[in-house]
């Protein structure tokens, strides 16, 4: 059975969409089978792992509109490792087509149940909103994994998402849960940034990761290659990284 985790946060620019796909290249990596879920019509993770959003037959507008399932729209990124459930512009229709149909916020979840024994992750990138969209990401998962900089509005912003999750949990979904807080883009040099650190540890304790995301322009660099940065600069800092997060969320998980 898979585990889902959506990579969340009402925050905007973040690295949501870079740790999702440098996650799933980590997870391929360590020998897990991975499943990529797009939910952002911009196609980011899509585009970042190695596959054209243009050229898509189908893609997770069709899944969530049950006009395909999950094995006929999903499709193999060669040059990554996992699979991608893609996204393009046609999902921003989704929004509004969803409105009147019954079980909007669970058409996700519906649909992912059919492929979860073929799966060891399945990791679902959110759009910083909260809408039906992320809504039906909330509601497939078991988890969210949290990507933060360790800036002061960070824990505003964190604030927020714990609230909607709470909610969420409390009406939707019991199985939702904070699976834990990533520090990205981070820069011990900077006395603040080691400041929030040491805050969400001492607030949320075991619930923060080990493992810590340099700021790495490597990193940066790699979606312009449509690949994640673990797969495009093995050998930079930042993608090392990604590997020891991957390697940290199997041990955590117990699937080795």
């Amino acid at each position: 059975m898979a585990k889902i985790f959506c990579v969340a946060n009402q925050k905007g620019g973040v690295g949501k969409t870079t740790t999702t796909v440098n996650l799933a290249a980590g997870l391929a990596q360590v020998g897990q089978r991975v499943l990529m879920v797009d939910l952002d019509p911009q196609g980011n993770a899509t585009m970042g792992s190695g596959v054209d959003k243009r050229s898509m037959a189908l893609s997770v507008y069709d899944v969530l509109l049950e006009s395909a399932s999950v094995a006929e729209a999903a499709v193999q990124s060669e040059k990554c490792g996992y699979t991608v459930l893609g996204a393009n512009r046609e999902l921003a229709g989704a929004e509004v087509e969803l409105v009147d149909v019954e079980r909007r916020e669970k058409r996700l979840k519906t649909a992912l149940a059919a492929v979860e024994a073929d799966y060891d992750f399945v990791l679902i990138d959110c759009p910083p909103s909260l809408s039906m969209l992320t809504l039906n990401g909330l509601c497939a998962a078991h988890g969210v994994i949290v990507p933060m900089q360790c800036e002061y509005f960070a824990l505003e912003g964190l604030t927020d998402l714990v609230n909607t999750i709470k909610q969420v949990h409390a009406n939707l979904n019991p199985d939702l849960q904070i699976i834990g807080l990533l520090r990205v883009m981070f820069d011990p040099r900077i006395t603040l940034q080691q400041q929030v650190s040491d805050q969400l540890k001492a607030h949320f304790g075991d619930k923060v990761f080990d493992t810590v995301i340099p700021r790495n322009v490597r990193l940066a660099e790699a979606p312009s290659y449509g690949l994640p940065g673990v797969v495009f600069d093995p050998s930079a800092r930042g993608s090392q990284a990604f590997v020891a997060f991957a390697t940290e969320m199997v041990t955590r998980l117990g699937q080795r």
